[in-house]
């Protein structure tokens, strides 16, 4: 079993099964830190804590949804926090909260879980509010609070991608912001349900045994933490699809002028084609009697195709194909 234990003056001390039974037997409050949940963790938890086995095994599984389930001397939590790395996923602690005792489990080292614990100790005054309450409070403080920045980093990064996108789009930046919508779908999959666990708290649906209304207020607070991030997370999610319409619209825009340059250069040089070929046919009257003459080759083989040119170019011009007045 690997975990750590968290008296109520702050302190910490590794856990040991023989330990931790021993406490599970007081009064005392203690905080229980699992790292994942081992046969010996499992074994504590069923035979220690009591738990019931359906809590015991949704602790077993990760990947759940967050949520609060009830249970006869115990309420069962799933709580998600966001891990600062790019691209940012989610981090699931699975908490056991009753009467002096709290029990949260994770999956490898969780810097969160350790600030939390910091702030704990630190804050380890004597409130009215009961430590498992405080405790709680704090762990899940720290998991939504941590959505925050990794939100601001993606506000920051929509920002460049926007300006560079004007400048020159790339295939890469597209990449990007299919990678970061991404991120966000996983993000509002595990907030709109937190935000909706919070409202049935403090709505009366679920209770958490010794909170007082101050403590409510506590948790309200929580709860409109989560209400800011599930508007943020919307607000970004327009602001990525709106981006990615910039790109595909600066893309489409730069094709269709490229198109135009084409479409001038073929249309100057199709009267340019006709007049080589008409005057490159071996007829009689051409060659006997038209093109003897040196001057004819100026007025004919040059002169005609300078006018065409100059036609062509005057035309563009005045249709605002070349940047000039439209007629």
């Amino acid at each position: 079993m690997n975990g750590t234990v968290t008296h109520t003056d702050g302190t910490t001390a590794p856990a040991i099964v023989e330990d931790v039974q021993g406490r599970c037997q007081g009064s005392e409050f203690f905080w229980l830190d699992l790292d994942g949940l081992d046969d010996e963790a499992t074994d504590l938890l069923l035979h220690g804590f009591r738990f019931h086995p359906l809590a015991v095994e949704d602790a077993e599984h990760f990947g759940q949804r967050p949520k609060l389930d009830t249970y006869d001397g115990f309420t069962y939590l799933v709580v998600h926090g966001a891990q600062a790395t790019y691209p940012s996923t989610t981090i699931e602690v699975h908490l056991f909260y009753s009467p002096g005792r709290l029990v949260t489990v994770h999956h490898g080292q969780c810097a969160l879980i350790d600030e939390a614990r910091s702030r704990f100790s630190r804050h380890r005054t004597d409130e009215v509010s009961p430590p498992e309450v405080r405790a709680l409070y704090v762990v899940v403080d720290t998991l939504i609070d941590s959505f925050f920045p990794v939100l601001a980093n993606f506000d920051d990064r929509i920002d460049d991608i926007e300006d560079a996108i004007l400048k020159e789009p790339t295939e890469e930046q597209l990449g990007e912001l299919f990678d970061m919508k991404r991120t966000l779908v996983s993000l509002r999959k595990v907030v709109t349900p937190q935000r909706d666990l919070f409202a049935s708290l403090l709505s009366g649906v679920a209770t958490l045994p010794g909170m007082t209304p101050e403590d409510e207020r506590y948790f309200r607070d929580l709860y409109d933490h989560l209400i800011r991030i599930s508007d943020l997370v919307d607000s970004y999610r327009d602001l990525l699809s709106g981006a990615m319409d910039t790109h595909i619209s600066t893309v489409s825009n730069r094709l269709n002028v490229v198109m135009k340059q084409l479409a001038i250069i073929a249309t100057v040089f199709l009267p340019l084609s006709f007049l080589t070929g008409f005057f490159g046919q071996n007829f009689s009257l051409l060659v006997n009697h038209l093109l003897v003459r040196s001057w004819t080759f100026w007025v004919f083989g040059i002169g005609l195709e300078l006018v065409a040119v100059i036609g062509l170019m005057v035309l563009f011009r005045r249709r605002g194909w070349l940047g000039g007045p439209t007629a």
